[in-house]
């Protein structure tokens, strides 16, 4: 009996010992796959200006593009203004117009709707977030470019038609995020508003939306954050003019948009494949600047004072 005993002891501490290594390991695989990536990116994207002599005063602040301009011309140029411009409107319109409709939703979804409806509309929005970001691109392209264009006026690939695809995107992500900030409120908060006489919509008002603030948030940040890096269906419908848009129906390119337009077209090691590299590096603070906000807000939490 007790050399059974012994003999589980060590298997049980076999398997501890295992679980420890698997676990740790795919850690260490994470940071350093992480560190890895920021360090490859960051040293090509510093190229730019270290090797190739241009400051970043120019590169940020300049609308220029010519990467490719021979000397007697005048020079290359990488301004990159205009592609930062086009990313921060469109993306920015994406969000204020899918946010209060993302949030109302979730409130919908989570307060209002019978079960029944949760049960249908949950399904719903998992099956918009499953959708290849192809299929927004092409549906946009064959049916709100046209729309725009014999309606509204223009050429149909704008500002207009970016904001409204990225919007349509990012309703499954703060919606999602959302309603869970929801869930996670004690029901006792909403049972308490009621023993004070409120109605459904002043406790949802005045309690719920207060109390879920960090969340809905969160959920904001990381939908401006997947609109900033989308580059495939914004791509088809924006026109990918490299000037800063007058209008939202004008045509305009972002910077992800940039970069997969003209990644595959340059030599490695050439001022224009470094400047490509550098609006990498420059979405990879972005992203990082947006992971900093979402840590703030929930390490802040709690209800709005």
């Amino acid at each position: 009996m007790k050399k059974d005993l012994a003999c589980m002891i060590f298997k049980l501490s076999g398997s501890e010992l295992l679980g420890r290594v698997l676990t740790t390991g795919a850690a260490a695989l994470a940071i350093i796959s992480t560190v890895t990536i920021i360090a490859f990116i960051s040293v090509k994207g510093l190229s730019t200006f270290i090797d190739n002599g241009i400051s970043l005063k120019e590169f940020l602040l300049s609308s220029h593009w010519y990467p490719d301009r021979p000397l007697e011309e005048g020079g290359p140029q990488v301004g990159i203004l205009a592609f930062v411009f086009g990313s921060v409107v469109v993306s920015t319109l994406a969000v204020i117009l899918s946010a209060p409709l993302s949030i109302a939703c979730a409130v919908f979804m989570v307060e209002i709707a019978p079960n029944w409806g949760q049960r249908l509309l949950r399904p719903a929005i998992e099956v918009l977030a499953g959708i290849p970001s192809v299929v927004y691109g092409y549906i946009g392209l064959s049916l709100l470019v046209p729309f725009i264009r014999e309606n509204i006026g223009g050429l149909g690939f704008s500002v207009l038609a970016g904001f409204l695809v990225l919007s349509l995107m990012i309703i499954p992500t703060i919606v999602g995020i959302s309603a869970d900030s929801l869930k996670a409120l004690p029901r006792e908060w909403k049972e308490a508003a009621y023993a004070l006489g409120s109605t459904r919509w002043q406790a949802i008002r005045l309690v719920l939306l207060p109390a879920a603030r960090s969340g809905l948030i969160t959920g904001i940040v990381l939908g401006l954050a997947r609109a900033f890096g989308e580059a495939l269906a914004v791509q088809m419908v924006i026109g990918n003019t490299r000037k800063i848009p007058a209008s939202i129906l004008d045509p305009v390119t972002t910077l992800t948009s940039a970069i997969t337009m003209d990644m595959g077209n340059t030599p490695m090691g050439s001022l224009w494949n470094n400047a490509l590299w550098s609006m990498g590096l420059l979405l990879l603070a972005i992203s990082c600047f947006f992971i900093i906000i979402i840590r703030f807000v929930a390490n802040k939490g709690g209800i709005a004072q």
